[in-house]
């Protein structure tokens, strides 16, 4: 039985023994140890911790700002996407015109860590991408329907639990 299940799996020589409990425990150790990811699951490893670290650092920021300033206005949401916004525009210009760095670092940090802080960094980046490339029209376009957008979306999503 365990050779029909395992039969796909390239197994390392040493990992194969005679007695079939072994065969089960020693070939979970070799996945375990031996897997080698190709880039695209490195990428998207690196990714997703850097995102879980933004999400992180975002509570922090939005819990700190919002003790020391109240709830009666949503400061800290404010904070995390200005901040968000101005690394976004400072990390873009630092990786893309000023130095040269490695593409899967760019993609980990702007997608993976801003990701995870603040998506609004990803419009204030996508919409100033747009008004530096001469696409005032796309750029108005991205601004009101992304705002316009995202409040009749929560409007909806909001009328729909009622309904519920």
């Amino acid at each position: 039985m365990p050779a029909l299940v395992f039969s796909r799996i390239d197994l390392c020589k040493n990992c194969w023994r005679q007695n079939p409990n072994e065969n089960v425990v020693l070939l979970t150790l070799g996945l375990l140890f031996d897997w080698k990811p190709d880039k695209q699951m490195q990428r998207l490893f690196y990714i997703g911790l850097a995102g879980g670290a933004g999400t992180l650092i975002r509570f922090w920021l939005s819990e700190w700002t919002a003790r020391r300033f109240g709830e009666t206005f949503p400061t800290g949401t404010l904070v995390v996407n200005l901040v968000g916004c101005f690394l976004a525009g400072l990390l873009f210009y630092l990786m893309f015109d000023r130095y040269l760095i490695n593409p899967m670092v760019r993609t980990v940090v702007l997608i993976g860590l801003l990701g995870g802080f603040t998506t609004f960094s990803s419009f204030g980046l996508q919409t100033f991408t747009l008004l530096r490339d001469g696409e005032l029209g796309l750029a108005l376009f991205n601004i009101g329907i992304s705002n316009a957008g995202g409040l009749l979306m929560v409007w909806v999503g909001y009328s729909l639990a009622k309904i519920l």
